[in-house]
């Protein structure tokens, strides 16, 4: 009796978590649309700022065009287990890719500070705004996960990198694959997907065309397809806090915190199993 009024209650629980967070998100779209409106209006009244021109557009299409060959290799080949050593050469391969963007925007005399508005809001507050931006995402992501769960069963949307975390014998792995996941990825990915990628299709395509193309691109470059649809709602989130707060650094604390609670959960599964 007691169990089923616990479920019951925290069915409901869920519903409201969802319609919270569902909420906040049409919200911030609501936002976004009436800020993109009224910036129509005004377009005439500012100075225009340097932005991505044609120059960028080749590069980010060079960048989409990397990945997609990449995703095609992995999707046409045999299973391999990945190693330290893979996600070690993946990472500084990307940590080459953002080098090469900052320069050529660098070349190009782009302001990067201001175009990706990290002088726009302090670190503190992009971290408050960041967690709760994620809390909000949580039950779409939940959501995702449940009808991914539905198609795949129960535990197929582990990525490689789970199963890494988990095998990994020593400490200095752990540490290394944290440290890359924490820190590394977070910002690079933010960096390429929403402040470069996103950026160039925003400014020839629109928002809503460079969000959907965006979180796709983001979802599967992860080459897992099981975790697509999950990952798809996560890209897209990020996407929205971005173009939302006008600050690539909360989308950076975005992905922090949700790679930091994925590796909780790794490091204490028995902790978290219910």
């Amino acid at each position: 009796m007691l169990a089923g009024v616990s479920s019951i209650a925290l069915g409901l629980l869920l519903v409201v978590f969802l319609f919270v967070g569902l909420s906040i998100y049409l919200a911030v779209i609501w936002q976004i649309s009436a800020r993109s409106a009224a910036a129509a209006v005004s377009e005439g009244d500012t100075a225009p700022r340097k932005t991505f021109g044609l120059p960028e557009a080749f590069l980010a299409v060079a960048i989409i065009t990397w990945v997609l060959i990449g995703i095609t290799v992995s999707a046409t080949r045999s299973p391999v287990q990945m190693t330290t050593h893979n996600l070690l050469e993946s990472f500084l391969f990307t940590l080459f890719v953002v080098c090469l963007v900052a320069a050529w925007l660098k070349l190009r005399r782009i302001d990067i500070g201001s175009l990706g508005g990290f002088s726009r809001t302090s670190l503190k507050r992009a971290i408050s705004t960041g967690i709760i931006l994620l809390l909000a995402a949580t039950p779409l992501i939940l959501l995702a996960e449940v009808i991914t769960q539905s198609f795949f069963g129960g535990g197929s949307s582990r990525q490689e990198i789970v199963d890494l975390f988990n095998s990994s014998q020593t400490i200095r792995q752990r540490v290394m694959i944290i440290v890359l996941a924490v820190v590394v990825a977070p910002m690079s990915e933010e960096f390429i997907f929403r402040f470069f990628i996103y950026g160039v299709l925003r400014r020839y395509f629109g928002v809503v065309v460079g969000l959907l193309f965006n979180a796709a691109l983001f979802a599967a470059a992860h080459n897992h397809l099981p975790s697509a649809l999950p990952l798809f709602v996560l890209g897209g989130c990020f996407t929205l806090a971005y173009e939302w707060s006008g600050s690539i650094l909360v989308a950076m604390a975005m992905h922090t915190f949700f790679n930091s609670v994925q590796l909780i959960f790794l490091a204490f599964p028995n902790l978290f199993q219910q």
